[in-house]
């Protein structure tokens, strides 16, 4: 029997080891390609290198400098040596031996045997000094590696604290470091898309060279959006979201003291929460679904299955397409929701309560990062009353058409009546910081109770800080008959939010709560004129990124 494959089996073969070939022609054309990227980026490396003053094998102190390679910074061991927060060093610590870590914010060199590297860890920055001595350590080379650096750079420095003899205004400590050893954990591009200096200038500072004949670089807002992560360590964006964090926490401490308890409410919905068409429309499973605008029907029902007071901190969505300083596509929502016994006054009393602990604190405790904003953001400081001044809206409308503002009787307040509102506001009483009460019906939600005596008004409040609104609230209709009435006119499908309504029908009691604005709070009690310098990655209308 021969042992030749069939001529169809052999062309199947044959036309086999053709494939395998091109298949491995392919493989290795593309393993060529891989080699020869991987060859380029040694090159690439390798120059770098070349070009970046290393330890000297002929440097008796070649030990004591140098870029930290990449697997000791691998997590390959522990140590057991200890850093020292820069924000930590002062005149206590002077003679003793420290180590710290840090950006390398700016690099002066003064000779071939000196030079200066600041060093920066978060708010805080402190001036090494370098002096080539046998003494101490430090040769030329090392000296000359500290001036290669590139500014930004994650440095580590181990040397001696020592004071100054003239105070320092370039730092935020008043020591230096004699560097005994500096070690680069990670070199930043050479030329970073925005300088970091030109970020942190205040408008005041650009205006004054200006007029002195110097021209200064001036950063738009677009372009620290598109570099945040540079943008972010400007001493002013730092204390920003110090402060950002201080109100966050004080809201949870003050609503925890008042025996609220802390909820998480769903974020995808099957339609508004608010009413109107401004939501984020989406597939959910084959079934349409939205991104909720607030947690109010949940933080209801959650008072409907007997928690009496909760609160909530967590991300709320609003599909505006609205370019102003105030306005954004997502930010945080502080929102709270409790029974009423009696009066939807309760509720106020609550932010009265709140408001002021916070600005309380913020003033007593958080002196350092609001002067820093003030360097750059200049601003007054807040004014307001230790017991909150309630007007109601009829009172605030007289105000304005006293004032020569007309405003339609049963419409609601825009950007400009608000304003000058809080303008006669602080006038008149001595506070930027006010609840109006009392709205009209129309220009409220859904949700909103009538009031007993005339429905064209509602049990509704809003709360306002340096003319401008933070705070949406009032008490809530737990009926639902009422709900359901309500929710019809005002254009919503009531199919969508049954399970909503329905669960008043259970048994409720009346109650009434507030939603707030993370961001519009720190950016009205700081002064600050855009919400997008208080939100740490904004989306608005325009920006989805980064």
């Amino acid at each position: 029997m021969s042992s030749e494959p069939p001529p169809d089996a052999a062309a199947a073969s044959s036309a086999g080891d053709l494939a395998a070939d091109l298949s491995s022609a392919t493989i290795s054309k593309k393993q060529l390609k891989k080699d020869a990227r991987k060859a380029e980026k040694a090159e690439k490396a390798a120059q770098r290198q070349q070009q970046q003053p290393q330890a000297d094998a002929d440097d008796p102190f070649a030990a004591n400098y140098g870029d930290v390679p990449v697997e000791e910074i691998q997590s390959k061991t522990i140590s057991g040596r200890v850093w020292t927060d820069v924000g930590g060093l002062d005149e206590a610590a002077a003679g003793r031996s420290v180590l710290i870590r840090g950006a390398a914010q700016a690099i002066r060199p003064v000779s071939k045997k000196m030079a200066f590297v600041v060093l920066r860890e978060s708010m805080s920055t402190v001036q090494c000094v370098l002096v080539s001595s046998a003494d101490a350590g430090v040769s030329t080379q090392m000296v000359r590696f500290a001036t290669s650096l590139s500014k930004e750079s994650i440095v580590d420095v181990e040397g001696v604290v020592s004071l100054p003899k003239e105070p320092l205004k370039a730092t935020t400590q008043q020591v230096e470091i004699q560097v005994r050893k500096i070690y680069c954990i990670n070199r930043a591009i050479p030329t970073l898309p925005i300088n970091l200096e030109d970020a942190s200038r205040s408008e005041a500072e650009i205006e004054k060279a200006e007029q002195a004949g110097e021209k200064l670089v001036r950063v738009g807002q677009d372009t620290r959006l598109n570099y945040r992560a540079i943008d972010l360590r400007t001493p002013a964006n730092q204390a920003i979201f110090r402060i950002q964090c201080q109100v966050e926490n004080k809201f949870r401490e003050y609503f925890l003291s008042k025996n609220f308890v802390g909820i998480h409410s769903p974020k995808l919905i099957a339609g508004s929460s608010e009413g109107g068409a401004a939501v984020f429309k989406l597939q959910y499973n084959g079934q349409p679904a939205c991104l909720a605008q607030s947690p109010q029907l949940y933080k209801q029902m959650a008072i409907c299955g007997g928690f009496e007071r909760v609160f909530e901190v967590g991300p709320v969505f609003r599909a505006e397409n609205s370019n102003t300083h105030r306005h954004l596509c997502e930010f945080v929502g502080l929102d709270a929701e409790m029974e009423i016994k009696e009066h939807y006054f309760e509720v106020c009393d609550i932010i009265d309560g709140l408001f002021v602990a916070i600005f309380k604190h913020l003033n007593e405790n958080c002196k350092k990062e609001l002067e820093t904003i003030n360097r750059q953001y200049p601003f007054e400081p807040l004014k307001y009353l230790e017991k909150t001044l309630k007007l109601t809206y009829e009172e605030g409308i007289q105000m304005l058409k006293e004032a020569g503002t007309e405003i339609e009787p049963m419409g609601d307040l825009n950007t400009e009546a608000e304003k000058k509102l809080g303008r006669l506001v602080k006038e008149k009483y001595g506070t930027e910081f006010f609840i109006l009460y009392r709205y009209p019906l129309a220009v409220r939600p859904f949700y909103t109770m009538p009031c007993y005596d005339n429905p064209a008004y509602s049990n509704s409040f809003d709360v306002f800080i340096r003319g401008e609104e933070i705070i949406s609230g009032a008490q809530r209709i737990h009926l639902p008959e009422l709900l359901t009435k309500r929710a019809t006119e005002c254009g919503i499908d009531a199919s969508t939010i049954s399970s909503y309504i329905e669960s008043f029908s259970y048994g409720a009691p009346p109650h009434g709560g507030f939603g707030v604005g993370l961001e519009r709070v720190v950016m009205l009690f700081c002064a600050l004129n855009n919400i997008r310098k208080t939100s740490l990655f904004p989306r608005d209308p325009q920006r989805l990124v980064p």
